[in-house]
């Protein structure tokens, strides 16, 4: 029996797509010890699980304005609304039956002196006195950590009325639609890049005063440029690249961040939701934010909106995005097979931009053809500072290995404009390298960050970071911290930054502790075996199960309320 066990680890240590585990640590359950659910756990190849996204989840509780404390009041301020007012005045039944408190430091009134929800707030204890007042302090000094936002509401007012005007879209739209008819009176097709004009039509002949287009319009050698080579490089990332999360990575020693993906039409809009996602932190010092979008009119005005009214480093099209929604949308990966609207929206955001223009996409929308090649010499010419390539197609979504000799060829085809490579790299030695080739201007990290935040510490030291699970605690109570700063410390800002810790915790369970580890560096493709870990915090952040991830939840944001429900967005993970 002892020989047969030994096998089976043996085994599972040496099986493809399994890492492989010291002996000491490797976990053996019997099959009277099987789960809750009656199915052994076993420390074989791991089982076959569901792909795709879970999209039907639960969402977060909506209160009755009825039920909901005047803003007014929960900062002891007159209500201008009077009876009128749709909240409640009633200060002292909303104290009774507001939920307990789940600390007695509130990071406002730390950091500022005043926390802006006041009794609402859920660590209210250091800021509301015994009559409901709540209290001010002085703040010796000016937080140095502050927020960006871009929406206030006399634009956002303009927006929802279309009363803003987009001088420098119109004078690209009107020439676009001036070639289009050109084009479809000629007898020569393709002789003249859409967006653009000929040799003849360049030279402008006008009497007259100088005009303020002629004053105000840069010329590509006078706009903003960032030198990217070699800059550790934060990918944006739905859902879980949110600001908290970039911080923590700024901390790490990332470069360069992107916000996530924001749709443009929901920008243009005025959407409060949408420009969120736009906000930008102090300690982000190179910042992009990145659109996503099938139009050229909407994804110009989009980007001339961002250069006028937000202070961004960069901005990035969305030319990778596999999901359905997106794609039949004409957006994201399917951009790569409409060259003529994929063209029209690079150089009409050119046009109106005074600061870089980046494209992040895909090898292809088919696994067996790659056209990122064909792709990138033109988005050389049409303007582009630099190109990301992830190294998987469409239809690849996140499985297989990321394809680095096509990113190499790709490389080749965009030279001079510097290219970063996408995919699968979890160690400062992968990063080595892909970096080793001096192909790549540089590499983007995306789910390694995820598995492993302090993978930025890892490749600036040049080392591997056997790093504690008190240490890693630490880290998740900082993204707490930062979450509560980001979303409000009252009952709806906490629910919000646990959901975003949950999410987050589905892919920080991945990470395997290198002291655990037989083979040094863990590859973001092999799945664990069950381990023990060497203490039992270090067991519960390795567990795969929702209600372990709930409890380190609730180590950090107290007791999870009875309404809330978490179903993470991804069914299952990307190992083979």
């Amino acid at each position: 029996m002892a020989e047969q066990q030994a096998q089976v680890s043996l085994c599972s240590r040496h099986t493809a797509g399994v890492a492989r585990i010291k002996e000491q640590y490797l976990k053996r359950v019997l099959p009277e010890q099987g789960d809750a659910s009656g199915k052994e756990e076993t420390v074989g190849p791991p089982r076959k699980k569901q792909r795709g996204q879970n999209k039907n989840r639960p969402r977060d509780k909506r209160v009755p304005s009825s039920e909901r404390l005047c803003p007014s009041m929960k900062v002891n301020v007159t209500c201008a609304f009077g009876e009128d007012c749709r909240f409640s005045h009633d200060v002292a039944a909303y104290m009774a039956q507001k939920p307990a408190d789940i600390g007695d430091r509130c990071v406002f009134f730390e950091l500022h002196g005043e926390c802006p929800y006041g009794l609402e707030c859920r660590f209210g204890k250091s800021h509301i006195s015994g009559n409901f007042i709540n209290i001010k302090k002085e703040c010796s000094s000016k937080h140095p950590g502050m927020t960006h936002l871009w929406l206030n509401k006399e634009l956002q007012e303009q927006l929802h009325k279309k009363a803003v005007k987009f001088p420098r879209s119109a004078q690209f739209l009107s020439k676009l639609e001036s070639t289009k008819e050109k084009s479809s009176t000629s007898s020569i097709c393709g002789s003249t890049a859409v967006g653009s004009v000929n040799d003849t039509e360049q030279v402008c002949h006008r009497i007259g005063p100088a005009s303020d287009e002629d004053l105000v319009k840069l010329r590509a050698s006078e706009k903003k440029t960032i030198d990217f080579r070699g800059k550790r490089y934060l990918a944006p990332l739905t859902t879980v690249g949110n600001l908290p999360f970039r911080r923590i990575c700024k901390q790490y020693g990332a470069e360069i961040t992107c916000g996530e993906m924001s749709m443009c039409t929901n920008v243009l809009q005025g959407k409060q939701s949408e420009w969120a996602l736009l906000k930008r932190h102090s300690s982000e010092d190179i910042f992009g934010v990145q659109l996503c979008g099938g139009f050229a009119d909407t994804m110009s005005r989009c980007a001339e909106l961002i250069n006028t009214c937000a202070s961004v480093d960069f901005v990035d099209i969305n030319v990778g995005c596999p999901i359905d929604l997106i794609f039949k949308m004409g957006a994201g990966s399917a951009l790569m097979n409409r060259h003529t609207r994929f063209e029209t929206i690079v150089r009409g955001m050119v046009e109106v931009l005074d600061i870089p223009l980046t494209v992040k996409m895909r090898t292809g929308i088919y696994e067996k053809n790659c056209i990122a090649h064909k792709l990138l010499p033109k988005l050389r010419e049409w303007g582009v500072a630099m190109a990301t390539v992830h190294g998987r197609s469409r239809e690849q979504r996140y499985t297989k290995v990321a394809d680095y000799d096509y990113l190499m060829a790709c490389a080749d085809a965009a030279t001079p404009m510097p290219l970063f490579a996408n995919g699968d790299i979890l160690s400062f030695e992968d990063y080595n390298t892909r970096m080793a080739t001096d192909k790549f201007a540089g590499i983007l990290i995306g789910r390694g960050a995820l598995i492993k935040p302090w993978l930025f510490t890892e490749i600036k030291e040049q080392r591997h970071w056997d790093i504690s699970s008190s240490e890693r605690l630490d880290m998740l109570r900082s993204y707490v911290n930062y979450g509560l700063e980001h979303w409000g410390s009252d009952t709806q800002g906490v629910d919000k930054t646990r959901r975003f810790l949950l999410e987050w915790l589905s892919f920080l369970y991945r990470y395997i502790p290198v002291g655990v580890l037989e083979q040094v560096p863990q590859k973001i493709n092999e799945r664990p075996p069950a381990f023990v870990g060497r203490d039992d915090l270090e067991m519960l952040m390795s567990s795969s199960r929702c209600d372990d991830w709930i409890k380190i939840s609730e180590m950090l944001l107290g007791a999870v309320p009875s309404y809330f429900s978490f179903l993470p967005k991804h069914k299952a993970n990307s190992y083979q």
